[in-house]
């Protein structure tokens, strides 16, 4: 694998083959089927750190969930009465919409209500100067009023949010460190939050076709709350229905709510008030309802000897091709870059056109290419696009400077690059140990899981860098939250290398193997397969040993690395053959169909009970009439596991179909 961006230029989509994965446990054939036909035939659960399934349940609030905030202590006395002549000389600084809102938020104010009173967001402006005046402006006249600062649409902008003040002179800022202890200030949420209830209101996210940031980011916008005030344990599938936890900063449980009138495609419930906001990685796993359409088989007999075998023998823990990206330049090829300090190559990769994308996109991609112009290809750039944004308003502060522009990138997806590149290597030792070994027994030098706290393994190594950046959004649905576990040093207990003793003894088995993501503190297997980690990389350019740069956070010497399972079983499997006639018919239940009340099965069958009805029937039919039923009726295999968080049920579904998982390849079925 090269890294030049040149040798990407022919390549449309990322093959499994080119990230390493290539080998099946069983031998058993394969058989058609279409992954994700309909986004609600893929459904992801959450499980918690107690083991239990994150459903949506109840959209409904109790009355006593509600808290009651202290009093605000509001004074007539601290509203001036005459504000008209401000409202109209704030009209010269602003828009007229900003205006408007302006003399909302003053006569609610005035008027003495109870009730809360929400903050107003102005328009967004990257003119500094007018937001500076606009501040001033607020201060002097509107003393009763605060203002502060925003995130706009655009990392160019930045939006004015005004508010009540507390009612403290010198405003929330000024309260004295010692008066809040050791606890930084914190503006996430109410002022006037008691004490003595949790902090953080946790509920149910249900979305439909829509990644994780993309719905808290449209909830957060409605509330008038930023980003950082959520808190989830991982992203979810985009082209799925996924239920999770999420908590948010001070809020009260009837405002969410009340947003499932205005949701679209989203619905929050299953309030209650905790006193931690969730962290990455604080999930046991997710549970998948997935259904798979259009099958087609030699006989049924292939099919269940296919899932039985997937049941009972697990399959290979690849990572998977979400891992490396959707575009034709796959996230470890830039991170191959980064790793060799090659700054200006890793920026050209991200920011070069690319066959794959929609022409809106290409078509910015080109004209940057062309022409150089950051402000007009930005103005084309979709949002979504957070990376090649972020580097071009680096570039255009700092021309030149690419490692400063590759920094301006939000972390959590920067530093993605060098994970999937980390797992580009994991999953060619993890191919070459299963067609050296096999998969049916434990050997000489491999490395295996030991027995000591079984239990807390994976929660005991999640990397300290999560918790310290829960805070920033996850910007790419290839993100996986704990897919690389870091070792503290103080675990170096959870592995070791098989001797001849523990060969003899028959300690462990297959599913007790192992392998290495690249960093400072792992150990390699004492086999053959540690040699496939070094090769590779040195092919690439890249040392496994010596950092080449003193960039740390983009040197494998400075990362601690992590552990995989080779071999997963899916838990608590269950599967059912149906037969359908109408493809848009759904043939599983969400969270919603059962709150609703609504039967999405009523008119779907069992293979099995398909085939009674036809043998009891009595009628005779002709051949034109089975020709028909044939064409009409399909099968779907509807299936249900549970896997640790950092596993990919794609993965499950290649060992079945024996094809690849590429969104290409099964729209070409479609």
């Amino acid at each position: 694998m090269a890294a030049s961006a040149k040798t990407f230029e022919g390549m449309k989509t990322v093959d499994e083959s080119d990230v390493g994965i290539s080998c099946f446990i069983s031998q058993l054939p394969g058989f058609r089927g279409i992954l994700k036909q309909r986004y609600a035939d893929f459904i992801v659960n959450e499980v918690d750190m107690e083991g239990n399934v994150v459903r949506l349940t109840s959209l409904d609030v109790s009355p006593e969930m509600d808290v009651k905030e202290e009093d605000k202590q509001k004074s007539s006395d601290d509203v001036p009465q005459g504000y008209a002549s401000a409202i109209e000389s704030f009209r010269a600084l602003c828009s007229v919409s900003d205006a408007e809102r302006m003399e909302s938020l003053v006569n609610q104010v005035t008027s003495g209500t109870e009730d809360e009173i929400s903050p107003v967001v102005l328009d967004p402006s990257s003119d500094k100067s007018k937001r500076t005046a606009i501040h001033n402006f607020v201060k002097e006249k509107f003393k009763f009023l605060v203002t502060d600062t925003v995130d706009g649409p655009d990392p160019s902008s930045k939006c004015i949010r005004v508010r009540v003040n507390s009612g403290n002179s010198g405003g929330k800022r000024s309260k004295k460190r010692k008066e809040r202890g050791d606890k930084p200030f914190d503006s996430r949420g109410s002022e006037h939050w008691p004490a003595d209830v949790g902090k953080f209101l946790k509920f149910h996210l249900y979305k439909e076709n829509k990644d994780t940031q993309e719905a808290l980011g449209l909830i957060g916008k409605m509330l008038g709350v930023q980003p950082k005030s959520f808190g989830f344990s991982g992203t979810k599938d985009k082209r799925s229905v996924s239920t999770q936890r999420v908590t948010v900063f001070k809020q009260q449980a009837s405002k969410l709510a009340a947003l499932n009138k205005r949701l679209f495609g989203i619905k929050v419930g299953d309030f209650c008030l905790v006193k931690e906001g969730l962290l990455l990685g604080q999930l046991m796993g997710n549970r998948f309802t997935i259904t798979l359409r259009g099958v087609v088989a030699d006989s049924e007999e292939t099919i269940k000897k296919s899932v039985e075998s997937l049941g009972e023998n697990g399959f290979i823990n690849y990572f998977g091709l979400q891992r490396f990206g959707s575009g034709s330049v796959p996230t470890h090829h830039v991170g191959a870059a980064l790793l060799k300090g090659e700054w200006k190559e890793a920026v050209d990769m991200i920011l070069d056109p690319r066959e794959t994308e929609r022409n809106v996109v290409n078509e910015a991609r080109e004209y940057y290419k062309e022409t150089g112009d950051i402000d007009g290809t930005l103005r084309q750039l979709p949002r979504y696009l957070v990376a090649e944004r972020a580097i071009l308003q680096c570039l255009k502060k700092c021309p030149g400077n690419y490692l400063q522009a590759l920094k301006g990138i939000p972390r959590t997806l920067r530093m993605m690059y060098v994970h999937s590149y980390q797992s580009y290597l994991w999953n060619n030792a993890a191919s070459l140990r299963v067609q050296k070994y096999g998969t049916n027994q434990v050997v000489l030098g491999d490395l295996v899981s030991t027995k000591v706290d079984d239990g807390k393994k994976i929660v005991g190594s999640l990397t300290s860098e999560h918790k310290e950046n829960s805070e920033e959004a996850l910007d790419c649905d290839q993100l996986d939250d704990t897919a690389v576990v870091d070792l503290p040093g103080e675990r170096s207990d959870l592995v070791k290398v098989v001797d001849t003793e523990d060969i003899e003894a028959g300690t462990y088995s297959t599913s007790d193997i192992v392998l290495p993501l690249p960093g400072s503190r792992v150990i390699y297997p004492s086999n053959d397969i540690a040699e496939i980690f070094h090769d590779l990389a040195k092919k690439d350019g890249i040392s496994l040993t010596e950092s080449i740069h003193g960039v740390k956070e983009f040197s494998i010497t400075s990362m601690t690395g992590g552990y995989r399972r080779v071999f997963q079983k899916p838990i608590d499997f269950e599967w059912e053959l149906l037969t359908y006639t109408d493809s848009n018919k759904p043939l599983a239940e969400t969270d919603l169909d059962r709150i609703t009340m609504e039967k999405p099965m009523d008119k779907v069958v069992s293979a099995e009970e398909t085939e009674s009805k036809k043998s009891d029937s009595n009628q005779p039919e002709s051949c034109e009439t089975d020709l028909k039923d044939a064409e009409q009726t399909q099968l779907a295999l509807k299936m249900a596991l549970t896997l640790p968080s950092s596993c990919y049920a794609t993965m499950a579904i290649r060992e079945l179909l024996k094809t690849s998982t590429s969104v290409a390849y099964h729209k070409t079925l479609n």
